[in-house]
């Protein structure tokens, strides 16, 4: 009898996780939310192409059939700016990171962390971690502890763009209608 009360209560607890099982593949799964970065990057995307249409040029998309070399500059030069390097930051590992602050992305990065400028320089610093880890032959913990300042600065300006970048993808809206930064 003892054994059957112990069957009977293996075989109710069977049940309660099948039927439990089956009522949570019946019902919609939650939805996920976007990682920040992907977030961030539809934002990004969403404000370069509507920059580089407002100058008349067609936005680069993934399979499209390739245009001339001079249209193709064009649209490097809207895209990444044109001209000498205003951005510039050299790295503990010995290399400059240089970059724009005209053209498509920097105003897109303008718009979304609201400060091209500092954005630029804490990114290149903190995207470069390991490799200056390697360089110093340091651990990363003790790199990151050195750019604790970086480190946190770039959380502030990546909560920032998040904010900023959902704002752009809930209106579609463009606050910066020249295309142009803000510094």
């Amino acid at each position: 009898m003892r054994q059957l009360g112990t069957l009977t209560a293996a075989f109710a607890a069977g049940t309660l996780l099948l039927t439990g099982g089956l009522t949570a593949c019946t019902s919609a799964p939650p939805t996920p939310r976007p990682a920040t970065d992907d977030v961030i990057k539809a934002a990004t995307r969403h404000l370069i192409d509507a920059c580089l249409t407002r100058q008349g040029l067609a936005p680069p998309q993934p399979g499209s059939r390739p245009v001339p070399a001079a249209e193709q500059q064009r649209v490097s030069d809207a895209l990444f700016g044109a001209g000498r390097t205003e951005l510039s930051v050299r790295l503990p590992t010995g290399y400059v990171v240089r970059g724009h602050t005209d053209g498509c992305l920097a105003a897109a990065q303008q718009r979304l962390y609201g400060d091209q400028r500092r954005w630029f320089r804490t990114s290149a610093i903190v995207n470069n971690l390991r490799p200056e880890a390697a360089h110093t032959h340091s651990t990363l913990a003790e790199v990151r502890h050195r750019h604790r300042a970086e480190l946190a600065d770039w959380r502030r300006l990546r909560a920032r763009a998040l904010k900023s970048a959902k704002t752009v993808l809930a209106t579609g809206t463009d606050p910066s209608p020249k295309g142009t930064t803000h510094a």
